[in-house]
């Protein structure tokens, strides 16, 4: 299946103090995929996941206020095989929005999609360059941005230093536990693609590797856009 785009928001200020109830995070409502944006808005920190959509949209849920049923009169149904799934940082979050409180810079991005395509995605590509700035539940991993061409160096450290991450050629030395970059150099005129992967057993605030073919300069100069084109995909 050929992945969906999304338009995104990729300047994401780094705010001091990631388990402060100051600052903002910014809430995203899109369909089929990312293929269609509903809403973006700014949200105060510290409301939880449900406080801040209930704040920009009009919503309905089930299971006690747990879940969502509906967001703006579209509602989730078992025979459509249709409802809204959240993330928050790319990560598919692994507790119900009434209990996710956000963070300062936190992206949390709701999308209506049919679920028979993947009940389960552990992790979205569309919020790059999260989960590198602010993590999962204000705790952030490492970093690190791998390359293994050498005209790739200065691309791979300026990218390095935009996502607070270090720059190695090769594999070299890791923490155990880090979010990597992988640089891989496209063809000529080459679409650039980027993909996302965890281990079966990871979930939420554990590592993510995100794969890079393509002009790695062309990414460094492109991550600091106020908005962009991503492919939405694992």
């Amino acid at each position: 299946m050929s992945p969906r785009l999304i338009a995104v928001g990729l300047a994401l200020a780094a705010l001091a103090g990631c388990g402060s109830t100051h600052g903002r995070a910014t809430l995203w409502v899109t369909r089929d995929r990312g293929a269609r944006v509903v809403l973006v808005r700014h949200v105060p920190a510290g409301l939880t996941a449900m406080q801040a959509l209930d704040r920009v949209a009009k919503i309905s849920t089930r299971y006690g206020g747990r879940y969502v049923q509906s967001i703006d009169g579209v509602a989730g149904s078992l025979t459509g095989r249709h409802d809204w799934f959240y993330f928050v940082n790319g990560y598919e979050a692994d507790r119900s929005a009434s209990e996710y409180r956000l963070h300062p810079g936190d992206v949390e991005w709701w999308d209506f999609r049919d679920w028979s395509y993947a009940l389960r995605q552990q992790v979205v590509v569309g919020a790059f360059p999260e989960p590198f700035l602010h993590g999962w539940d204000g705790k952030r991993l490492p970093g690190r941005v791998v390359y293994s061409n050498p005209r790739d160096r200065a691309s791979a450290e300026h990218l390095a230093s935009l996502l607070h991450a270090s720059a190695t050629r090769g594999a070299g030395a890791a923490p155990a536990k880090a979010n990597t970059l992988v640089l891989v150099s496209g063809a000529d005129g080459q679409r650039p693609s980027l993909v996302a992967r965890q281990r079966p057993q990871d979930g939420a605030g554990d590592p993510v590797r995100f794969r890079f073919a393509g002009d790695a300069a062309w990414l460094a100069s492109h991550l600091t856009f106020a908005r962009f084109r991503y492919e939405v995909g694992g």
